[in-house]
Parts: structure tokens; C-alpha cells; sequence
């Protein structure tokens, strides 16, 4: 039977041991990435911070007229506090009057009945007296009144005057305004240039690694470099992509999506274009298949060499109908019929040819 030892690569395997193994070796490349993902982000935040952006009140053309309307409008939303806690304290006296007032209106109604009762002369002295002492109260409460309106006028001024004050403010903001935008634009498209130009170099080694060494027995490292190059790409590069209203990120996807695609596209017509060339060539000619490799296959009930799925319940059936290579066979020395990829027989143990 033709087979071939070789380099350990990433090929499955049927081996208990080797498979946990790989799953550490998984493991292992995980690890690596994560610390790599450290160390790449430390290095980022001890960079020059040249995403640093100003406020709006850094682009105002007049700045002093600016802090002065500022300070003003402070301290009038300072006096409006004010005004709006002696409004709160006039109108709690005014109902606190109102009240009393109200009292002594029913003691004065009352004694008034009194009198048209009795006609007595010491009960009109007490309705003169509860008289005064109600026209008294009445005057507090139309003091009381007068306070309370005069501190609304003053908190209805002092709000109309803030109201101008701010849209003097919103005038000097809306000129700023562009200048402002124009200055973010600029630092994310810095900041953009800035991590690329840390980026790009990581991703062009990622795709090499990915291309040359990804089956190595180094890929525990190899893989882990790719994970981490492809958070800096997602994480440290992507966000920072300048938006322009979104155009530039949709067109970033499209390209993208076009380069993975063509490569996708590509990759596949090659494998179909190099399993057809297989399987024109006469048996002796093709590739001697991996061990671990074409019993995986079997498992899976697929060709090991051309990969197309095959009835392996059919006991007839030696040869692939597809490729032609050599399924099953009988052993030298028992005559048992069993997979021609078996190194041994498993019903004497002899060794296939």
C-alpha cells in the first residue's frame, strides 16, 4: 500500500493522545494571542495620544465676548436659583395667610350672627375688634400677593435674559461649528493613518505565515500571531476608520469583501482544478496520501483521495468509481477483505504490502 511518513501537520487524527494534544497545542496558541493582544495594547495607550480633540469652545472666533456671555449667563442661572426659592417661600406665606385669613373670615361671620341675635352692646365691641383684625389680615395678604407677583416678574426677566444671552452663545457656536468638524476630520483621519501605519505590517506577516506556515509544527505560535493580528485589525484598526457620512467604510467593506472573495473563488477552483489533474493521472502517478488523513476520510465515508462521498456498505466495491484508487483489498496471508489504507490485517495482523 502506498504510504509516506511525514511531517507532522495539522491533519486530523484518530489517536486519543495526539488529539488532546492538539487541543492544548489550541490552547497554547490562545494563550500566545492574548498575550500578544497585551502587550500590542500597552503599546498602544504609551503611544503619543494624537487622538486628542478640542472642545468647541477652542474654535470660537470672538473668545473673550464668548467667556463674557459665558460668566453673565452663569450668574444669571445663579439669580434664577435665587428667585426660584423666594418664589417658593412667598407663595408657602401667601397660603399661610390665605389660611388665617380664612379662619378669622368664619370667627368674624360667626360673631356678626351673634349680634343679629342678641342686640348685645359688648358683642358689637368683639365684632368691631374681629373686624379691624380681618381687614388687617386681608391687607398682609394683598402684600403677600404683591411679593409674589413681583418675584415672578423678577424670575420671568432674568429667564428672558438668559433665553438672549444663550442664543448670542448658540450664534458664536454655530460659526465654530465647521471649524470644528473640519479639525475632527483631520486628527481621524490621523489617527486612522497613525494605527495603520502599526497595523499593515502585522497583517502583511499574518498572511504570510498564514500562507507558508500555517500546517507547520510551529502553528501553536503561528496561529496565535494571526488571532492577534486580526484583533489589531478589527479592534485597534476598524473603529478608527474614518466614517465620511459612511461612505468610505462601505466602500472599505466592499474592496474587502472582493479580496476575500476572489481569494475564496480562486482557492476553490485550484483544489477542483488539482482533483481533476489527480484523478486523470494513472494511479502510480498520484500523491501518496497522508495515513491519518485517509482514515479520517473513511470515517466520514468520503473517497480519500478524490473526496466525492461513496457507498462503502457495498461489498463489491474495491476501487473508487470516481478516482480509481484502491479501497479495499485482501490480505497476502488470510485472505481477509479489509481497507486497503489498514497498515495491518486485523484478523491475522499481517503486514499489507
Amino acid at each position: 500500500m502506498r504510504t509516506k511518513k511525514s511531517t507532522p501537520t495539522l491533519a486530523e487524527t484518530n489517536r486519543r493522545t495526539e488529539k488532546w494534544f492538539r487541543r492544548g497545542l489550541w490552547l497554547l496558541a490562545v494563550v500566545f494571542a492574548s498575550f500578544l493582544i497585551g502587550l500590542g495594547g500597552k503599546i498602544v495607550d504609551d503611544l503619543p495620544k494624537v487622538e486628542q480633540s478640542h472642545e468647541l469652545s477652542h474654535y470660537i472666533a470672538d473668545k473673550a465676548q464668548y467667556e463674557q456671555l459665558n460668566a453673565q449667563k452663569s450668574q444669571l442661572e445663579k439669580r434664577l436659583g435665587e428667585h426660584e426659592n423666594a418664589l417658593e417661600q412667598a407663595q408657602l406665606a401667601l397660603e399661610k395667610q390665605r389660611n388665617e385669613t380664612q379662619s378669622q373670615r368664619e370667627k368674624y361671620i360667626a360673631s356678626l350672627a351673634t349680634r343679629k341675635i342678641s342686640e348685645d352692646r359688648e358683642q358689637n365691641e368683639k365684632v368691631f375688634e374681629r373686624t379691624a383684625e380681618y381687614e388687617q389680615l386681608l391687607a398682609k395678604e394683598r402684600d403677600l400677593e404683591k411679593q409674589v407677583e413681583q418675584v415672578r416678574q423678577q424670575k420671568l426677566d432674568t429667564e428672558q435674559a438668559i433665553e438672549q444671552i444663550s442664543g448670542s452663545l448658540n450664534d458664536l457656536e454655530t460659526a465654530a461649528q465647521p471649524l470644528k468638524a473640519a479639525a475632527d476630520r483631520a486628527t481621524e483621519l490621523k489617527v486612522f493613518l497613525y494605527r495603520l501605519a502599526l497595523t499593515l505590517p502585522l497583517l502583511l506577516a499574518a498572511g504570510w505565515l498564514f500562507k507558508n506556515k500555517r500546517q507547520s509544527r510551529w502553528f501553536p505560535f503561528v496561529w496565535g500571531f494571526i488571532f492577534f493580528a486580526l484583533f489589531a485589525f478589527f479592534v485597534e484598526l476598524v473603529p478608527y476608520l474614518p466614517s465620511y457620512g459612511g461612505y468610505v467604510r462601505h466602500l472599505v467593506g466592499i474592496a474587502v469583501t472582493v479580496l476575500v472573495g476572489k481569494y475564496a473563488i480562486a482557492a476553490m477552483y485550484r483544489y477542483l482544478e488539482r482533483k481533476q489533474a489527480e484523478e486523470a493521472q494513472p494511479i502510480t502517478e498520484r500523491e501518496t496520501l497522508n495515513y491519518d488523513l485517509a482514515q479520517n476520510r473513511l470515517a466520514k465515508h468520503i473517497c480519500p483521495s478524490c473526496e466525492r462521498p461513496l457507498d462503502f456498505t457495498n461489498e463489491n466495491m474495491d476501487f473508487c468509481p470516481h478516482c480509481s484508487v484502491q479501497l479495499f483489498k485482501k490480505c497476502g496471508n488470510c485472505q481477509t477483505r479489509s481497507s486497503a489504507f489498514n497498515r495491518y490485517c486485523y484478523a491475522c495482523g499481517q503486514k499489507h504490502e
